[in-house]
């Protein structure tokens, strides 16, 4: 009845927080009206329409760069650039305004944006035109943003019945030299010359939206924003589809002229229903980690429930008779020591562990990491996070991670305490300094590379120094405050007293030996993050939108009960068979769980990615060395806990004399 409950329970959560459609966008973000020029109905209603670029990427390279690095049209002067947050900065976003002129109801036909013009003598504009020609055979895509929504770029895809919505799209299309074609290129027939690298020098926006004269609010809100890619040699104002198409050949002779174009059109929205918070559903509901079985992932869940469910079944009733049997008379406890070994070594269970200064410092930086995630995805879960609030993610991550400095210390100092530590001043400044600076020291080396690339992700100095600010000035004062409040307290007292002289542990079985148990402690709790595992790697290194954070929240919960019961049994045995080794031992069991993390991301790099050059794959394994960094340390955390409470509870039940 118990389980039936949980089951129903669950699917409640995953049908409320799967869900899209509602409270989708950040709570308070008030929706745009327009108006036609000349006819504005209120102060708030808009005529002008503002188009930003964003930085170009591409799934073949990890390098992304600026819009203006691709030598594209410029936009005036006095146009300013929209301010970025902390989160934008450091994912390398890099918006900007753009020279595109769009009036609402103001339609443009062939407006020509700007002319640009390579001369096989100059080596500036030379190297300019190589850029180009190197960023269309990487497939570097375009990302506009209109009204706070990506300019979508739909067209069809084999096998499926409905377009592929993308909310970027490429700056050209190459022929490679055996004659294989890009998605772009299929597009048209026109593309067929081999080793030939076309440019979209013309783009038509297409805007739909919906009118407010039979609503409560004024003017027109926009509802999609869709374009339309074509290459062409121009004409004086003539973009029709019958001019050849616009090819940078291999080996320029002469002079060439690129066109940059574009038109506008704009259409009412028919179907009322469709609401402006859901705005984004076309783009969503067609991306392909949409598209996957979720009854194989319920499935999935269902099994890691069951396991746990079994688990902590034979563990309490495994438990519950040891216990029983222990605290009978002395001649049957002696017959249940014979035959059962984990009361045996009560006297050495608690013995302080070797290196317990990492040890302590570990659980100090886990417990930080801990409750960062835990407050990031349920804000995530709330709306706050959502992708309509660009560099919110990264931008509360950092910040709870920066404000959360007390509890890391607080913890490293109770541990260290507890073990009988007496270096505090070495724990303080190693639980304020080492892991955060590892992580820091990675991340600087991994910018180095991409200002060494002119990449746009490379984080600017002045944010540098930001961040070492909120280092040194909030988090570094906040854990030595989190440690001296931990030192004051009085040493946790263990259930038992540790002997003087150390039991030795006898011959174990290979099921038994440490690193065979460790091993195996993390299979389980991987098997239950595998798949979600697959579509956040796909969102972050193909440049797709992740927004399942109530099923992200749900598997969370899943993988913390499947690390703490792994844990716990495995843990149950090795006691059982007087090895009483367990405070390392459990924090690496459930922090092997990041030892798959980071196979899983190699097979996920030569199976699923193109990335090619060693830059790109530089950066890709040391951004992934930094994920699995902070998922060892989270995993282990949560395995050592679980370990910890449930020695201490059975220790503290049984008799001991």
């Amino acid at each position: 009845m118990g389980l039936n409950r949980s089951l129903a329970f669950l699917f409640v959560i995953l049908t409320t927080s799967v869900s899209h459609n509602t409270a989708f966008y950040l709570p308070g973000l008030a929706p745009v009206s327009y108006c036609e020029p000349g006819k504005q109905t209120s102060p708030g209603c808009l005529s002008k329409i503002e188009l930003f670029v964003n930085r170009l990427d591409s799934v073949e390279s990890v390098i992304p760069y600026e819009y203006s690095r691709f030598d594209f049209c410029a936009p005036p002067s006095d146009e300013k650039a929209p301010s970025e947050n902390l989160g934008q900065v450091v994912f390398g976003e890099r918006i900007a305004p753009s020279g595109y002129n769009i009036t609402f109801k103001v339609e443009s036909l062939c407006k020509t944006l700007c002319k640009k013009k390579y001369s096989s003598g100059d080596a500036d504009q030379m190297k300019k035109l190589d850029f180009l020609r190197n960023g269309i055979a990487l497939n570097y895509q375009n990302h506009w943003i209109l009204d706070n929504m990506p300019v979508a770029w739909c067209y069809e895809v084999a096998d499926q019945e409905k377009k592929y919505c993308s909310t970027g799209f490429p700056i050209g299309c190459h022929v490679s030299e055996d004659g294989q074609q890009r998605d772009a290129c299929v597009t048209s027939s026109k593309f067929s010359d081999r080793g030939v690298h076309y440019v979209f020098n013309h783009v038509d926006i297409s805007i739909k939206y919906h009118n407010g004269a039979n609503e409560d609010w004024d003017g027109a809100r926009l509802m999609s924003v869709r374009v339309n890619l074509r290459s062409m040699k121009h004409k004086e104002g003539e973009c029709s589809g019958d001019l050849p198409v616009m090819g940078i050949p291999n080996k320029l002779s002469g002079d060439l002229e690129i066109i940059y174009s574009y038109s506008v059109t704009f259409t009412e929205e028919e179907n009322t229903n469709h609401k402006w918070a859901s705005r984004w559903d076309y783009i969503l509901d067609s991306m392909p980690h949409t598209n996957i079985q979720w009854f194989s992932i319920m499935n999935s869940l269902v099994i890691v429930l069951f396991l746990t469910g079994m688990v902590a079944m034979i563990m309490l009733r495994t438990l519950h008779k040891d216990i029983a049997r222990y605290n009978q008379l002395d001649s049957a406890m002696e017959d249940a020591q014979e035959e059962f070994g984990w009361k045996l070594v009560h006297g050495d269970v608690f013995r302080p562990p070797k290196k317990g200064m990492l040890l302590s410092i570990m659980l100090g930086c886990g417990t930080q990491i801990f409750i960062m995630l835990f407050f990031t995805l349920v804000f995530a879960c709330l709306g706050f996070l959502s992708p309509a609030n660009r560099g919110a993610l990264m931008t509360c991550s950092l910040v709870l991670f920066v404000c959360l400095g007390s509890p890391a210390g607080y913890v490293s100092a109770r541990i260290y305490k507890m073990i009988g530590g007496e270096l505090w001043k070495t724990n303080v400044l190693l639980s304020a300094f080492f892991f955060p600076g590892l992580m820091f020291g990675i991340f600087f080396l991994l910018n180095l590379v991409l200002w060494g690339e002119g990449s746009s992700a490379a984080v600017p100095f002045t944010t540098l120094l930001a961040l070492l600010s909120m280092w040194f000035g909030i988090s570094v004062p906040l854990t030595f405050l989190g440690a001296y409040l931990g030192f004051k307290k009085k040493p946790i007292e263990q259930p038992v007293r540790t002997n003087q002289i150390p039991r030795q542990i006898p011959d174990q079985s290979i099921y038994t030996r440490a690193g065979p148990g460790i091993i195996m402690g993390g299979v389980l709790p991987f098997g239950c993050i595998f798949i979600q595992l697959f579509f956040i790697l796909n969102s972050i290194w193909s440049h797709q939108i992740y927004y399942m954070f109530g099923f992200l929240f749900v598997v969370c919960v899943i993988l913390l009960i499947t690390v703490s019961e792994t844990t716990i049994l495995l843990c149950y045995f090795h006691l059982c068979a007087e090895d009483y080794h367990w405070w390392w031992r459990s924090f690496l069991t459930g922090g092997c769980t990041a030892v798959y993390f980071f196979l899983y991301s190699i097979h996920f790099f030569y199976t699923k990615l193109t990335i090619t050059g060693t830059a790109s794959t530089f950066l890709y394994f040391g951004y992934t060395l930094i994920m699995v960094l902070i998922f060892f340390l989270f995993t282990g955390t949560v395995g050592f806990f679980a370990c910890f409470f449930f020695v201490r509870k059975i220790y503290s039940i049984v008799k001991v004399d």
